[in-house]
Parts: C-alpha cells; sequence; structure tokens
C-alpha cells in the first residue's frame, strides 16, 4: 500500500528511530505543507494511507472527495478539529488514533513562562547588538501563576510553579477547579478574579466549538500591565485580534506564543515577531526527540496493524465496514 506522510518541514521523520518500522514499504515524505486542496489532492491521488504529523493539515471533507483510494489516516496524538471525523466515515476512511505525553508541551510552557518573565531573549539579543543590561527581568517567586485548563499539561504546570514559590490559581471546569483545590492549590472564584489577580497566566484549554475564542479581549483587558500571557495550547482560543490590540494597550504588558492561526510562519514582518515585549517559538510544544518516537511509534504501529488485517486504535470504526 502507498503510504504518505505529511508536513514533515523539518526533514526528521525518516531519521527517527521508529521510521525502521515502515523499512520495505511504499512510503512517501513531503516535506512541505500544502495548504491549496487542489494541489495536496494531486499530491496523495494514489495514496492509501497517510500519516499526519499532529495537526499540521486540515482534512475536509473537500479533500476527502478528491482522493478516493485513501483507506487509513494514521494520526500522531490524538485527533483533533483539523479532522472532519463524519467526512472520514462517510468517504470510508478509517483514522487511527495515536498517544501523547504531556512532557515536552509542559517544558516548553514552563520556558515560555521563565523566558518571558526573565526577558532573557532581550537580553540575548541586546549582546548580540552589542549593548550591556538592556532591561530588568523579574523572578518567579511569590507571583499569581494562572492556569486555565487543569488537564494533564495544566497540572505539571502548576507542579513547577510550586517548586518555584508561586500561588497556583486555577480557572476551568468546576471539576478542574476541586480537582486544583484537592491537589493543594487555588482556585478563581470567578474568571474576572483569575484575570485580574494573576501574575502570569498560562493557557491549556482543548479546542473545540465551546472554547473557540473563549478568551475575550475584555478578559485581556483585566490582566494587570506588569502581566504575562502564554499560550502554548490553540490560538483560537483566543478571540480573533485580542491579543494583538490588547498587547498595543498594554495589558497584558508580556506574552509568550508557541501558537497561531496561520502556520508555518515564514514572514518576518509578522507582526507579534517584532514587539520587544513578546517571545515567539514556532509552535515547538510537541516538536521534540523522545515526543517524535513517542508520536510515531505509535503511527507507524496503527499503518502495520491496518496493513496485515488488524485495524488498531480506529476512532471510527464504522468506516471500516
Amino acid at each position: 500500500m502507498k503510504i504518505t506522510i505529511l508536513d514533515d518541514y523539518q526533514n526528521a521523520v525518516a531519521k527517527l528511530e521508529s521510521f525502521k518500522m515502515l523499512k520495505g514499504l511504499d512510503v512517501t515524505i513531503l516535506n512541505h505543507t500544502e495548504k491549496d486542496n487542489s494541489k495536496l489532492a494531486e499530491l496523495l491521488k494514489d495514496s492509501e494511507i497517510i500519516v499526519l504529523i499532529r495537526e499540521r493539515t486540515e482534512i475536509s471533507a473537500d479533500l476527502l472527495s478528491r482522493l478516493p483510494k485513501l483507506k487509513l489516516i494514521s494520526q500522531t496524538g490524538k485527533k483533533s478539529n483539523h479532522l472532519d471525523i463524519a467526512a472520514c466515515t462517510k468517504y470510508n476512511v478509517a483514522v487511527a488514533e495515536g498517544i501523547g505525553s504531556p512532557v515536552a508541551p509542559s517544558e516548553l510552557a514552563w520556558a515560555l513562562i521563565m523566558n518571558t518573565v526573565r526577558q532573557i531573549p532581550q537580553a540575548i539579543q541586546g549582546m548580540k547588538e552589542g549593548k550591556w543590561q538592556t532591561n530588568i527581568g523579574s523572578t518567579i517567586l511569590g507571583k499569581t501563576i494562572g492556569i486555565w485548563g487543569y488537564g494533564k499539561i495544566g497540572q505539571q504546570i502548576a507542579r513547577y510553579a510550586n517548586v518555584f514559590g508561586a500561588t497556583v490559581l486555577v480557572w476551568g471546569s468546576e471539576n478542574s477547579r476541586n480537582q486544583a483545590v484537592a491537589d493543594g492549590f487555588k482556585k478563581a472564584d470567578s474568571k474576572e478574579q483569575f484575570f485580574s489577580q494573576s501574575d502570569i497566566i498560562t493557557l491549556h484549554l482543548r479546542l473545540n466549538e465551546s472554547t473557540f475564542g473563549i478568551v475575550k479581549e475584555a478578559d485581556l483587558g483585566l490582566m494587570k500591565p506588569s502581566a504575562v500571557l502564554i499560550n502554548t495550547a490553540r490560538a483560537e482560543l483566543i478571540e480573533k485580534g485580542a491579543l494583538l490590540k490588547s498587547l498595543k494597550n498594554g495589558k497584558p504588558g508580556f506574552a509568550g506564543i508557541d501558537v497561531y492561526e496561520e502556520e508555518p510562519i515564514y514572514d518576518v514582518d509578522f507582526e507579534l515577531l517584532k514587539m520587544p515585549n513578546v517571545v515567539c517559538t514556532p509552535h515547538i510544544g510537541y516538536v521534540e526527540k523522545n515526543s517524535y518516537e513517542l508520536y510515531f511509534e505509535k503511527a507507524f504501529e496503527n499503518v502495520i496493524n491496518y496493513i496485515n488485517s488488524n485495524p488498531t486504535n480506529i476512532a471510527n470504526p464504522e468506516a471500516l465496514f
């Protein structure tokens, strides 16, 4: 069966130990992201199996209608809004889910917190320009770190914060807030309290219909001028245009961002990149060697099992019939 791996713009997949699992199979790796469905369909026209790297390509009904040979989509990590599961089922395309780990994204979120609060990138850039001690950062000790979304990643961030001597304030569902209290942390009584009292807010929500644009411009306006917003989850959690406008208005005063509405970004004039109070990283929360091996080993295992007529981890089993 013809297998195509999409969006490997780092040329990383073939270097993974897990890639050896596909030895002897007909595998093509696409090293760029194609946003045009017509062009993408042409590239995939003979593919019977495609392997997705997280959410880099949207699988829509329009695309699926152009791929009559496609039988399986093997997802690295869990499925999300980039996959139209109903359309996959309609076109008899099975979707195999993978597994993930909170370790790499948690560490990246914490690194952004540290770099943004202490203003490390700005200090480094200053030295590169022949300047010395151009800014004064701050410490984590004594600050209130607000965590919206108390799942595996949010819980890990809370533990990091505790070690650094910060107060943890959790917002989210009632169950999440109660779990935070059970774990020895504080819960916010309202969203207004959460945004106004936190020195650092980090978002760790799943993106779905109920969370799309859940962070409003008015929420950001409640933040302190000295406060930091960290987003390593999904750009669309924030109301469109609200972050940039709020940063320009000085609330919050700083941001650390790893996710964007349109990716990848090659435009050096992208506005957030030009703001001295913003630290940007190119969606690398999950881009880490151990995570890649974990993601792809499971994705390739699902591929091999499907080829051997033993499909595993199928999110829409009705598509198999």
